[in-house]
Formats: structure tokens, sequence, C-alpha cells
């Protein structure tokens, strides 16, 4: 077996490479729940895109560190296969979480698959080598992927347990710490012996070549880096889920002044008089129906949408609805709850319709399912 160590530069440049595409990914995908269909498919791509090419330029940035005393080259066929499976491993990843009714059962599976593609992503490309051949065996691989399962079971926990900035945060170290202790976890069980071949072999690609491509993967990386983060601390400047803006005037100060009935389709509805809870700032606060326009499921939790504020509210979809009793609240999807009354607009689809919101920014629109769009027509009067 040959000795063999690592520059401590290249290792700390996979780790920042690894953070920053956490946090580019992560960020982008935050509201990504609130977009349309179409539009939420590319935002998942592009940020499977970067997260998986995060994990690829890791490593290699990690392997150009490696010292060996024979010279190494990396097949190109192989090495570019590898940087698919990541991308590949983490947009089936993304898709489960951002489809659908998220739970903490698909938040658990999308973990097991990003595991799963970091720890296939570093063993692909390693059977890349050319001239050294590493070698481990079957204990220390699966050593390697249960760690990388573990580690990216809990990066997902902490990026969509709450949709917050401080989740985004949190997500990105996880992700970073995820994909870099994973490398270097397999590297610790892995040997290198010198390919038979050595005098006679020509390389298909030098490792200036893959320098070149990393470099190129890292620069794009980091300008998707700065752009998310102009976009985060915008966000932060505003509101975000689960924190009341407070440039905004608070929701619980004109309560007085709002009665608990409401005009709708020409005839006086009564609002139930409960108070819905929201939390921001370490406490829990109140909110009247009345102001708030629409209620979005996440998860087992729910998001409230008064004017500009975005409210985490610890009610399920579902417990909302039976606390908030008649009015004009409806279901027109099954993960929204709608005040009708701040419907300023309804526009009519093939066989479903949307609802808009135009003096609620925060929420411009929500879907109409095709099996509530006859009583929410019915409900507006149409």
């Amino acid at each position: 077996m040959l000795e063999y160590s690592h520059n401590h530069v290249f290792v700390l440049a996979s780790l920042a490479i690894a953070l920053i595409a956490g946090f580019s990914g992560l960020s982008l995908l935050q509201g990504a729940s609130q977009m349309s269909v179409p539009v939420r498919k590319i935002v998942v791509s592009i940020a499977a895109v970067i997260l998986g090419s995060g994990i690829w330029s890791m490593h290699f940035v990690a392997m150009l560190g490696l010292e060996l005393p024979v010279a190494y080259y990396f097949d190109p066929l192989i090495t570019l296969i590898s940087a698919l499976t990541a991308i590949l491993f983490m947009g089936l990843a993304l898709l489960i979480v951002h489809f659908g009714t998220r739970t903490r059962g698909k938040i658990l599976l999308a973990g097991v698959i990003m595991g799963s593609g970091i720890a296939a992503m570093h063993y692909i490309g390693m059977s890349g080598m050319e001239l050294c051949l590493p070698s481990y065996s079957a204990p220390q691989v699966g050593m390697a992927f249960a760690a990388s399962i573990a580690l990216s079971a809990a990066s997902f926990q902490l990026s969509y347990g709450q949709r917050s900035a401080r989740n985004i945060v949190l997500g990105t170290f996880g992700f970073g710490i995820a994909v870099f202790a994973v490398h270097f976890i397999a590297m610790a069980g892995t040997g290198f012996t010198q390919s038979a071949a050595y005098a006679t072999f020509v390389p298909p690609m030098s490792r200036g070549v893959l320098a070149f491509g990393v470099t190129l993967s890292a620069f794009v990386l980091s300008g998707s880096f700065l752009l998310s983060g102009a976009t985060f601390a915008t966000r932060l400047g505003g509101s975000t889920e689960g924190v009341k803006d407070p440039a905004i005037p608070d929701p619980m100060a004109a309560e007085e002044d709002v009665p608990l009935t409401a005009l709708h389709a020409g005839e006086t509805v009564q609002v139930s008089d409960c108070r819905i809870p929201y939390e921001a700032e370490s406490r829990t606060h109140f909110i009247s129906p009345v102001n708030v326009s629409a209620i979005r499921a996440e998860g087992h939790y729910t998001v409230l949408y008064s004017g500009e504020s975005k409210l985490f509210c610890p009610w399920s979809i579902s417990e909302a609805e039976t606390r908030i009793g008649a009015g004009p609240f409806m279901r027109t999807h099954r993960s929204y709850l709608v005040n009708l009354d701040h419907v300023t607009s309804f526009e009519r689809k093939k066989d479903n319709g949307v609802c808009y919101f135009d003096e609620t920014p925060a929420l411009p629109k929500v879907p109409v399912s095709r099996s509530r769009l006859a009583d929410v027509r019915k409900k507006l009067g149409m």
C-alpha cells in the first residue's frame, strides 16, 4: 500500500465549496412550494444541479489535494458519470420534499436518498482513478454509506423541519458537513496501490484538465452563492416564513376596529371569534381570522398570509379549518384554506382555477383544484 496525505489548503477549499453549494441551493428553494408547478420544477432542477455539482466539486477539489508518491489520473467518462449521479440523486431527493404534502417520512426518505447519492458519487469517482488504484473492504464501504445517510438525514431535517431563514443557515452547515465528512470518512478506509500498467499508460485526461473543470464549477457555484446571498439578505430585510415583518403594522392592532362579521356574496356571514396563534421572536402571538387572507399547509404546521407578512402557525391545516369554523374560509386545495373575502379576482383554467390576492403581496395567488372548483365559484357568487 502507498502512503498518502492531504494538502490542507485543498481540504479547506473543499469544505468552503460544499458550504457555498449548500447555501446557494437551499436558499434558492426557499418559498418554492408557493410557486406554480412548472416554475417549481425549474427551480428544483436548478437547485439539484447546484447541490449535485457542489458534491462533485467538493470531492474532486479534495482529490486534487491528495498527495501520493506516484502520478494518478481520472477517466473522463467515469468522472462525468459521478457528477451526473450526484445531480440525479439530489434531484430525486428534492422532488420528494417539494411536491405533494411534506411529511417527516418524506423528509427522512429524501435524506436517505441524498446520503446514498453522496456515497455513490464518491465511490464512482474513485473507480475512475488510473495508475493508482483505490482499494477498500465491504465493511468500510458500508460504514461510509451509513455515515452519509445519517448525516444527510440530519441535514434535511435541519433544512425542512421548518422553512425559515434560520433553518436555511443550519441546513447549509448540515449539507456542507455531510458532504465533507463522508468524503474523508470514506478516504480513511481507502488504500492505494500502483497499477501494473504504470510504464505504458497514456492519460486520457490530465489533472490539469480536471483542475480546469473543477475551477469552472467552483466559479459557477460562487456566482450562484452571490446571487442567492443577495436574495436571502433581501428576504431577511422583509418578511420570512415564521417571522412577522416588523415594518408591517401589527394585524392585531386593528382587531378592535374590525367586526367579526364579513359581507360575502351579498350576505352577512358570522366569522369564528377564535384567534389564530403564530410564533415569532420566541413568543406566541395571535391574529384574528378576518385579517388572514389564506392558510397554507407546511407539513404538520401551517403558514398564515396577512398583507406582506408570512406567519408560522403551529396548527395543522385540518385543525385550522375545524377551529375557524363557518364563515368566508374555504378549502380551495388540499394545501390551502382561503378567506374568500380577500380574493380580488378569479381565473378559470381548463379544469381548475386560480384565486388572486392583490392586497396580499406575500401570497399573490392560490390554486383551486378541480374537485373544489364548483364550490368556490358558487361561494364567490359566480
